[in-house]
């Protein structure tokens, strides 16, 4: 893992026009959903050949992500939003990001325009990092044995990033997406390499946990989210605080079954979140998502699962570590061209 850069200046655009603080670039390119152990792999080896050829590493990403694009019903469960993304790559050792809007023109695009046009033609790449199984161009032909290929024929150092994994598998943002799916929280954790977490603004609900007696922040989480219906243990980060909390992410089966939203009821918060963003880290699971025959059973349990998630945020196991206190934020200019 490359060493963190939280108070480093990160520049991140959009587009092909020039970033002087990007100049010829190392690029690590892929999609880097959910940022883990293995993208950090990548980060780390862009960084050091940065350092040997006194260039700046940046990643080069795609948003949207591709699948996207060629199956556009398709709901797809994103670990990490672009602006979580790029907030990411920052804390993990990079020096910016260029993202390119994945559109036809960027699909049609052959392997070897990619390379020759588009790394080095138009962003001056000074060296290439990729993992294993990146590929690229029109029908997906681009690889990585053709990228050193073409890399060795233009004088560009081409590096490839083999897997990572343990014991448990290989490392990649299907595996977390499917732990997450299922409440596993310590093994997403554990591959990502640190606690995930989601951003959003507090949004007004319908004000029901203060009458309950737990007053909740409320964040609508995208609806492509499949993380697993349930209680979970949480902190919070907001306005350079961080806060211990449960979470409810569901229905709410005992009111009124409806759109799926994360409530956060923090322990030891007194003030007004609404419209405030907010981070929340999930450190354990504690519970599947029920129904309750009266608002009596409810409040018992919500003060069992309270007792419960402070027992799991004194120990949390596996430990992973937690990043609330050193992402900063990212703006991303938009250097675009004009269609």
């Amino acid at each position: 893992m490359p060493p963190s850069k939280p108070n480093a200046p990160f520049t991140a655009v959009r587009g092909l026009k020039p970033a002087p603080a990007l100049s010829r670039p190392v690029l690590a390119i892929g999609n880097f959903d959910g940022v883990h152990r293995g993208h950090q792999e990548v980060f780390a080896a862009a960084a050091a050949l940065g350092k040997d050829l006194g260039r700046p590493a940046a990643a080069l990403t795609f948003d949207p992500h591709p699948s996207l694009f060629f199956a556009p019903q398709r709901r797809l469960f994103a670990l990490t939003p672009l602006s979580m993304k790029l907030r990411l790559m920052a804390h993990f050792g990079l020096a910016g990001a260029i993202v390119l809007t994945f559109d036809r023109a960027l699909a049609n695009t052959t392997a070897e325009a990619f390379v020759d046009d588009l790394l080095i033609g138009r962003i001056g790449a000074a060296g290439v990092v990729v993992g294993e199984d990146f590929h690229f161009g029109k029908g997906r032909e681009g690889s990585p044995d053709y990228l050193k290929r073409r890399g060795a024929d233009l004088g560009v150092p081409v590096v490839v990033v083999a897997p990572v994994g343990d014991a448990g598998g290989r490392v990649s943002s299907t595996a977390i997406r499917e732990a997450l799916a299922r409440g596993d929280i310590a093994s997403a954790n554990t591959l990502l390499g640190y606690r995930w977490l989601v951003n959003g603004r507090v949004i007004h609900g319908d004000k029901r946990g203060r009458t309950l007696g737990f007053p909740t922040a409320n964040v609508r989480l995208p609806a492509a989210c499949e993380l697993h219906h349930g209680i979970y243990a949480v902190r919070v980060g907001h306005a350079g605080r961080i806060f211990d909390g449960v979470a409810s992410f569901g229905r709410r089966p005992t009111f009124d079954n409806g759109a799926p939203l994360l409530e956060v009821h923090l322990f030891a918060f007194n003030g007004d979140l609404y419209e405030a963003p907010i981070d929340v880290e999930f450190v354990a699971w504690l519970r599947g998502e029920e129904r309750f025959a009266d608002v009596d059973t409810l409040i018992a349990q919500m003060e069992r699962d309270a007792d419960n998630a402070r027992r799991a945020l004194v120990a949390p196991d596996p430990p992973c570590p937690s990043l609330l206190s050193e992402l900063g934020t990212v703006a991303l200019s938009d250097n675009s061209e004009p269609s």
